[in-house]
């Protein structure tokens, strides 16, 4: 049963208004991400549709790995408000221009692959920002709250998007899932702009845009084991088990369900991954071997990836698909609030910079990974296989990395002189 404390961190204003915002603006991006896909795969013959749809995952990271480290910096030099301002407007823009050029006909796949790159480097200054700030909007000991919430908001967005966006294209066309997207950024721009009295970052400490910061940042992470090993977790888990960008061709020519199934199909993930993450705001305050719960869920994630690759019926595709984002969800919020809570204010910025190339980097290069693979030995070798190369990753990280399965709630592992 919940109670009013399951849900505090939302009774801070500023977190309330950042949360709400995000939770409409993340529910257009994510209808843009499965429509994008769709209409790349439109676009392509089908025996490149694989390496199309792969490419897709490509455009997305380049801009990420280019700028993360930069991006990180600026969100520790500058107000991380303001800074989402400019990064949400632009986005706007950007998925403005796509719904346009889409209402006028796109007969090749390279104007929706550059506006995808564009959109990508904006979310590159966006994420270190959003992340960074979201500590500043609720006291200390309501983080792990926070972080929950958060986690539930971007799912339900994940569930919600894609399905909007599988009703949407059958019943009124691609341009119009990039138009409802351009819209919500609006709603998370308002919020911000209805902030007050947000705290100011590292406590008012300076940080100068430089070299020597930016080298600060990067030994931080580096030397402090959780977080290394938290981030690593993530890449290579998430590199051999995505297969997001392979949907379509399920949908299409394994299951034969249309748009309204590649809908539910792309929403399925997010569908586990929001009821898990229900159930982690009851329980993150009881979770106490935090390690051994996150590599768990890893290994839970490839074994619902191998489910995933070898079923043939949309029942158990869909309970696989979400099962891989169940296990995901716990394994998010864990990693988040262990890397959160093991960073100071003034490096956060920097951290998050840092691991965005690897929580990003590891699904999109992965994505490129599974198309490559399908189009030389077809998807479902592509899903089984991935699966379980996340299953040997994560066994391989576990006996490299001792201090993460020792982890306990409450036990900061950081290093003081590091920081």
């Amino acid at each position: 049963m919940f109670t009013r404390s399951n849900f505090i961190a939302l009774q801070h204003r500023n977190f309330r208004l950042l949360w709400t915002g995000q939770l409409i603006s993340f529910s257009g991006s994510t209808m843009q991400t499965a429509a994008i896909l769709w209409h790349v795969s439109l676009l392509v013959p089908d025996n490149r549709k694989g390496l199309a749809l792969g490419l897709v995952g490509l455009v997305r990271i380049l801009p990420i790995i280019f700028f993360s480290l930069v991006s990180g910096l600026v969100a520790d030099v500058y107000d991380r408000r303001r800074l989402m301002l400019v990064t949400q407007t632009t986005m706007a823009v950007l998925a403005t221009i796509l719904a346009v050029v889409t209402f006028h006909g796109l007969s090749t796949v390279w104007p929706i692959y550059l506006l995808a790159a564009l959109s990508s480097a904006a979310g590159a200054f966006d994420g270190p920002a959003r992340q960074s700030l979201i500590p500043n909007l609720v006291p200390r000991e309501h983080l792990p709250n926070a972080i929950s919430l958060n986690t539930i908001m971007f799912q339900t967005a994940s569930v919600v998007g894609p399905s909007a966006a599988g009703l949407l294209i059958a019943a009124r066309g691609l341009g119009w899932v990039y138009a409802v997207n351009a819209v919500s950024f609006l709603v998370v721009i308002a919020s911000l702009l209805l902030m007050r009295d947000v705290p100011i970052a590292n406590g008012g400490e300076k940080v100068t845009l430089n070299r020597r910061a930016l080298t600060e940042g990067l030994h931080f992470v580096f030397s402090q084991p959780m977080i290394r090993s938290t981030m690593l977790l993530d890449f290579f888990a998430t590199f051999f088990s995505s297969a997001t960008a392979l949907l379509p061709i399920y949908a299409q020519d394994i299951l034969h369900v249309g748009a309204r199934g590649y809908g539910w199909l792309y929403a399925g993930p997010s569908i586990g991954a929001l009821l898990a993450g229900v159930l982690m705001v009851r329980f993150i305050d009881h979770i106490d071997r935090q390690g051994a719960v996150l590599l768990w869920s890893v290994l839970g994630y490839g074994l619902s990836t191998v489910l995933f690759g070898v079923s043939r019926t949309f029942g158990i595709t869909l309970l696989a698909l979400a099962m891989t984002g169940g296990t995901d969800a716990v394994s998010t919020v864990l990693r988040n609030l262990i890397r959160q809570l093991e960073t100071p204010d003034r490096l956060r910025g920097r951290m998050t910079g840092v691991n965005m190339a690897f929580f990003m980097g590891g699904p999109q290069l992965g994505e490129m990974e599974a198309g490559l693979v399908a189009n030389g030995f077809g998807a479902p070798f592509s899903v089984i296989s991935g699966g379980i190369g996340c299953l040997i990753a994560t066994a391989w990280i576990a006996f490299s990395s001792p201090l993460l399965p020792k982890y306990r709630r409450g036990v900061a592992a950081i290093d003081t002189k590091s920081a």
